[in-house]
């Protein structure tokens, strides 16, 4: 079995284990439950107690209902924590049911201030914006985190790499700028092959599963990694609000952190070599992807991050036309959104995932990005560069600056979020 000194791709492979040869498997067996027998009446209702103030599975105490408590949600919890370094995790149906879990955590202590450093993903800058779960934000750059906390800050959110267009955040000079106030990293675009937040300072750790975790586009969750503290206020909510991650997702989800290693490594091998390829077409403007030159000056790749990564994002000459142009023009690529499979995936973010983001915050019309997969890097190429032509093509044609301000009126969604409309559709 793996120990806390075994090397990560040992940890991937036996995290959450524990206990699963002794009881006659190779693999973990699948509960389905949704009720457990609970013995006597007074121990019944201690175990009730126990799971529903967020404590974990004790010592011959009944799980008594599976979204109080799931064997196959633990070993996953056990698994990503193994990976992340941290005390423990708590798994949820999905990343935005993580995400609320710990916003409604802080504004229930009291601490219902957040600060948080953009670009962010879509839906956690619409759900910070909106105010709908008791939170209110004030929008920093890193430079500006410690003149934006106030005495009811609760938390200071990042994400790095950024999504959609990877910039890098210095954790440890965030941590030390937050002070005592707990940092939370989205480290759903690095995963913890290639980085580990609470190693530079982080407090908490938080995922969209349904990413890189799982790996093949057929599972959807989330999840926190953290001290025992939050883990215990997290599994709290959880199981007051009903987020508990499915039996068959988290069985999918342990299953997909034992090749983790293999498939982030592997894509980050193919988006290197695609990232220089694809800056030499006249279509494109700029690449952003932080193993090209000049697009780390912080030297994070190497120290904070042991790579660049599998996201690129291009940045299209002709803005919103080229790039509507690339993205339908792709063959081998699906437009889709999500990221992280096994498959390639392009999107436009500013008129999808990214749509009710505030207009000075939204990505430039003209960016895509791709999630590159486990496809050959030379038939990829061929895709894109065909797709690059087309956009190119429109250019040539005279369109492209024309229809550049053709880019889909999202005005209203971003007054939503400003505003903080609680009626504003999550997407």
């Amino acid at each position: 079995m793996q120990t806390s000194s075994s090397h990560l791709e040992t940890r991937a492979v036996h995290g959450g284990m524990a206990g699963v040869r002794e009881s006659g498997s190779h693999v973990p067996v699948i509960d389905f439950s949704t009720t457990n027998p609970l013995g006597s009446v007074e121990a019944g209702g201690l175990s009730y107690e126990e799971l529903a103030t967020g404590h974990e599975l004790g010592e011959g105490r009944s799980a008594v209902y599976q979204r109080l408590w799931q064997p196959g949600v633990a070993r996953f919890e056990d698994a990503l924590a193994g990976l992340e370094g941290t005390q423990g995790a708590v798994a949820f149906a999905s990343g935005m049911a993580a995400l609320a879990a710990t916003l409604i955590a802080t504004a229930s202590a009291g601490r219902p201030h957040v600060v948080a450093v953009r670009p962010l993903y879509g839906g956690t800058d619409h759900v910070l914006a909106s105010g709908l779960l008791g939170t209110r934000v004030t929008w920093a750059d890193a430079a500006g985190i410690a003149d934006a906390i106030e005495p009811d800050t609760g938390l200071v959110i990042v994400e790095t790499p950024a999504n959609p267009t990877l910039e890098l955040l210095d954790l440890c000079a965030i941590a030390d700028a937050a002070g005592p106030v707990p940092v939370l990293v989205d480290n759903t675009f690095a995963t913890p092959v290639l980085q580990r937040p609470v190693e530079h300072g982080a407090t908490l750790v938080l995922h969209s599963a349904t990413k890189y975790l799982g790996g093949h586009g057929d599972v959807m969750g989330g999840i926190v990694a953290g001290d025992q503290a939050w883990m215990e206020r997290l599994r709290q909510v959880r199981a007051l609000t009903g987020g508990l991650l499915h039996p068959m997702g988290a069985y999918l989800l342990h299953r997909g952190l034992r090749t983790l290693p293999l498939r982030v490594r592997a894509q980050q091998a193919t988006a290197e070599v695609l990232a220089r390829r694809l800056l030499e077409h006249p279509a494109v403007a700029h690449v952003h992807y932080p193993g090209l030159p000049g697009q780390d000056p912080s030297g994070l790749v190497g120290t904070q991050l042991d790579g660049p990564g599998s996201i690129i994002a291009l940045e299209l000459v002709g803005g919103y036309a080229a790039a509507a142009r690339f993205t339908e023009s792709c063959d081998l690529v699906t437009h889709a959104v999500s990221l992280g499979g096994v498959d390639s995936l392009v999107q436009h973010p500013a008129s999808l995932t990214h749509r009710p983001v505030a207009g000075e915050a939204k990505p430039g019309a003209g960016v895509v990005r791709l999630s590159i997969g486990l496809e050959h890097v030379d038939d990829l190429t061929a895709d894109l560069m065909t797709a690059l032509d087309a956009a190119a093509e429109l250019g040539a044609l005279g369109s492209g600056r024309a229809a550049a301000s053709a880019m889909p009126d999202t005005s209203s969604l971003d007054t939503r979020a400003r505003n903080g409309d609680r009626t504003a559709t999550l997407r």
